[in-house]
């Protein structure tokens, strides 16, 4: 492979782009080309492989192409190599089982729950051998050949029903292992992880992966427990590569990077606006005081009192408070937290650090890469969007400054009391649509952008309601995609709880409920939900 050029199709997404930098750096090691293509969803995918077929043998695969036959969609020849590194689960029942054509990149002690393959494949030599006896009983005298002609429709009939219990077995089967989307190991991850059993792991390598994994918890894919666990992983990283860096013959100078572990606030991007923007736009507090309501302000006021902060203070920006308060902040904060019900406002998370001067979070290059990456200006198209978010993760080039607009602000855009009015459209379900008119609707005609406000409206309205029955339900949201076809985009995402398994089954639903409407629907997404 490290003698052919390759072709590298990367999905639109945080993870994948942070894989995708890990991936470019062993390349660079070995001295391997390789043609990067960035692909929005199934559509660009089969146009990407169509255009680069004839000059590549080899593709290479991340966060997309895992969750379908991928050799049905794109029905490669027969040399065609595929290496998929997808975080998207389940994965494709053929893409595990064939392993001549599609190589799957997985973390070990990843369970993918596939079923065994008798379950759900059957040799067709077995119908050929029994075939082939049955018309060699032709050959026989007539007398043998009457009782011959019983014993094989019996034989026919017996086989075919027990072909009918294996079928049916085998639809329940697939039903069950296909019927809920969720996500596994971060890619990003994954790919540090085969560069360090390589030995070619670096703290760039390390930042990346934390991204990664950062970006799973900040999008809500993964558990808390499958969240701290992979933290946990990362931190021995950390601590491998600090400790490397601490002996004296190989110390670094103070401008280069370092990572730390940090058990840091619950707060969007605190370290770079104003810590009152952050508190108001951050999901975690904002639902917790129900700031989209007077009362709800008012409780923020009394929480500032209550940490002694003077709103002078707050409503500047960070670096410019002063060095007293910045000093115990975090302790503060999270006293004065535990008083108003949020005890879980410090969460495990890595800072990293460019000398002395400047310090980002994980999830600020998270959000930053985000913005970049769903970019609404208009002189700029989704592949220059792509270069720039890969860009922003680069140490060499600083994450631009956010507007809170680049992140959700749903107060802006309408109240909760108004939105929720809308709900109920069945009796299992809530359903929300953002009308033409909304200011900044266009920010929400972005898949992550929607999911994130879609999963925000959810959780505010769980903490509004007093109705323990709607707090069970799952919630669809749609927004305009293009006013001039007519066309919306569509998000499902499950009831919001602490013991959520993060599992989705709307991606199913919604091809089913296309399919029984007759709807003109599009579903290119690899997140299919």
């Amino acid at each position: 492979v490290s003698l052919q050029r390759l072709a590298l199709l990367v999905s639109s997404d945080i993870d994948a782009l942070c894989a995708c930098k890990i991936l470019q750096a062993l390349f660079h090691c070995d001295h391997v080309q390789y043609t990067l293509v960035p692909v929005k969803g199934w559509q660009d995918l089969e146009t990407a492989y169509l255009e680069h077929k004839e000059q590549f043998r080899y593709f290479v695969l991340i966060n997309c192409g895992a969750n379908a036959d991928l050799l049905e969609t794109l029905q490669p020849e027969d040399d065609t190599v595929f290496f998929i590194c997808d975080s998207h689960r389940p994965v494709d029942v053929v893409n595990v089982y064939n392993d001549t054509q599609i190589k799957l990149l997985i973390k070990q002690d990843d369970d993918l729950g596939v079923p065994a393959y008798d379950d759900i494949f059957r040799d067709e030599d077995e119908d050929e051998e029994d075939s082939g006896n049955e018309s060699d009983s032709g050959s026989e005298p007539s007398g043998k050949r009457r009782r011959y002609d019983e014993a094989a429709v019996e034989r026919r009939i017996e086989k075919q029903r027990k072909r009918r219990e294996w079928e049916g077995r085998r639809r329940e089967i697939l039903f069950d292992y296909e019927q809920y989307e969720y996500h596994g190991t971060s890619s990003a991850t994954v790919m540090f992880e085969l560069a360090w059993v390589m030995s070619k792991d670096t703290k760039d390598m390390l930042w990346w992966s934390v991204v990664g994994l950062t970006d799973q918890w900040v999008q809500d894919k993964i558990t808390h427990m499958k969240y701290v666990t992979d933290v946990a992983a990362l931190q021995r990283h950390v601590s491998r590569h600090n400790h490397r860096n601490e002996d004296e013959e190989n110390s670094l100078s103070i401008d280069c990077m370092r990572i730390s572990f940090e058990y840091d606030l619950r707060l969007t991007l605190y370290q770079h606006w104003s810590l009152y923007e952050s508190i108001f736009n951050s999901s975690y507090t904002s639902s917790n005081f129900k700031l989209w309501s007077v009362h709800g302000q008012k409780k923020l006021q009394e929480f500032l009192a209550d940490m002694g902060l003077p709103l002078k203070q707050v409503r500047q920006k960070f670096n410019a408070m002063d060095i007293s308060i910045k000093e115990n902040l975090r302790e503060v904060i999270e006293e004065s937290s535990n008083k108003y019900g949020m005890k879980d406002i410090r969460i495990q998370t890595f800072g990293v650090h460019f000398g002395f001067k400047n310090k980002f979070l994980a999830s600020d290059v998270v959000h930053a890469a985000a913005a970049l990456l769903e970019s609404m200006e208009k002189d700029e198209s989704n592949t220059d969007n792509f270069i720039h978010a890969l860009d922003c993760l680069s140490r060499c080039t600083p994450s631009p400054p956010l507007h809170p607009s680049c992140v959700l602000q749903p107060h802006s855009c309408f109240s909760i009391k108004q939105s929720m009015g809308l709900c109920p459209l069945w009796v299992s379900l809530m359903g929300l649509f953002v009308s033409q008119g909304t200011p900044d609707v266009q920010l929400f005609s972005k898949p992550m952008s929607l999911t994130l406000l879609c999963k925000y409206l959810l959780k505010a309205f769980v903490r509004s309601t007093k109705n323990k029955r709607c707090r069970l339900l799952p919630l669809v949201m749609a927004a305009p995609l293009d006013a001039e076809k007519g066309t919306v985009i569509v998000v499902g995402i499950p009831p919001d709880s602490e013991t959520s398994d993060k599992k989705n089954f709307f991606g199913r639903a919604f091809e089913k409920a296309a399919e029984s409407t007759s709807s003109r629907t599009l579903h290119d997404h690899f997140d299919t939900a």
